[in-house]
């Protein structure tokens, strides 16, 4: 057959026969016919390496002696080239010998045939090691998929240790969180309880204002966990944002904490468009101030939090806000296509142990004025993962502290 005519998807097994004789090729084809075989001959070790690497026959039935290229180099340089190497290889010769069937052997070959030709013989030896051949596919293509069952279970067994880790510590973080503000309410309403005939209305309405505040802590704490579950299942289709009003937003939920801090704030008069949800990045702009005014100032020295919010464009090669360096662009890729967007306190800093921990789910710094719980950087990450952005922080002790997210531009 012609090896034009040869299809993509082989229906049968594929036998080249070369020999430099027409009439051995003739023969052997001879022999072969009838049976559920393709067979090509060709009559140079040339041509068959160019059939053999573009029609890639099942077995090949290679003579021994042949001019400018014999049996043993045509077999070597088969089993030189990947596309070839797995075909098994039937040297034919007239050369009894041992040291000539070792030769062979040597050079790739996987049995003999001598000649002259004898029908069963060659019948026998050609279905054995086509029957070897397509055992030895299967074997490789059920290895294959065992590898990539094994793979997948593995990738799953690691999916599930971060989830129970993650479940475990979601559990301890959240049994501490609501334990406090629930102490709190439980505390002063059983003092209205019990003292409510002899308070005064100054102090009723402490009380009460306290167990809103408390109330309120635990209906942000359930948001959050709702938050933080929706990150991880929802399908995201980012939107062109109003930054200006996220941030606005944002601020609003927060207006009664700036107040107790006496903080001050410093805004853009103008925020650029980016792709996001707003719901999600409002959240991420509170946690990030709300740390800010948490961490900002020097209570002990009477300085409250100043807080600033900015951002930058990252194609400009351009440091924030002088001596805390920071070039994002080093940092994240793509940057032309991202807008980064920081909050600065004025705080005293963070250790390098410190940042490296800071965006671990659950887990909280270990400092004396923390107030949140640990939910909050660890939503603010798998946001903006969600979103095809980075989150980071740069800080330097003595020096504040600069959170920072990307987003792609809008």
């Amino acid at each position: 057959m012609a090896m034009d005519d040869a299809q993509d998807v082989k229906l049968t097994q594929r036998i080249l026969i070369v020999d430099d004789q027409p009439r051995n090729l003739r023969l052997l084809e001879k022999m072969l016919w009838g049976h559920t075989y393709e067979v090509q001959t060709v009559l140079t070790g040339a041509k068959a390496l160019q059939v053999a690497q573009r029609w890639q026959p099942d077995l090949i039935l290679l003579d021994v002696m042949m001019p400018e290229m014999d049996g043993y180099t045509l077999c070597q340089r088969l089993k030189a080239d990947a596309r070839t190497a797995r075909i098994p290889v039937i040297f034919l010769s007239a050369l009894t010998e041992a040291p000539d069937k070792l030769k062979g052997f040597n050079a790739g070959g996987v049995d003999y045939i001598t000649k002259p030709f004898k029908l069963q013989e060659v019948l026998a030896r050609v279905e054995t090691h086509l029957a070897l051949q397509t055992l030895q596919r299967q074997v490789e293509a059920a290895n294959d998929r065992l590898a990539s069952q094994v793979s997948e279970l593995a990738q799953m067994n690691e999916e599930l240790r971060v989830r129970n880790e993650e479940l475990d510590a979601f559990a301890h973080t959240v049994a501490h969180d609501l334990k406090n503000p629930l102490g709190l309410i439980s505390g002063y309403t059983e003092l209205l309880s019990v003292d409510a005939d002899i308070l005064s209305a100054t102090d009723i309405r402490f009380y009460t204002d306290s167990i809103m505040r408390g109330v309120q802590k635990m209906h942000t704490i359930i948001n959050n966990l709702l938050l933080l579950a929706s990150a991880r299942r929802m399908d995201v289709q980012p939107q062109p944002m109003a930054m200006a009003e996220v941030v606005a937003s944002a601020l609003e939920r927060l207006s009664h904490e700036i107040e107790q801090q006496q903080a001050t704030l410093s805004l853009p008069e103008t925020w650029p468009t980016a792709l996001g949800l707003a719901p999600w990045i409002e959240e991420v702009w509170a946690n990030y101030i709300s740390n800010a005014l948490k961490y900002g100032g020097h209570p002990d020295e009477g300085i409250p939090p100043h807080v600033e919010l900015g951002y930058t464009l990252l194609e400009e090669e351009a440091a924030i806000l002088g001596e805390v360096c920071f070039n994002p662009k080093s940092q994240i890729p793509n940057p032309a296509s991202k807008i980064c967007f920081w909050v600065k306190d004025n705080g005293a800093g963070l250790t390098p142990a410190e940042q490296v921990r800071l965006f671990t789910p659950f887990v909280r710094l270990d400092q004396a004025r923390i107030k949140g719980h640990g939910l909050g950087l660890s939503i603010v990450r798998r946001i903006i993962e969600r979103l095809d952005g980075e989150v980071g922080v740069v800080s330097e002790l003595g020096r504040g502290s600069i959170f920072y997210f990307t987003l792609p531009r809008a």
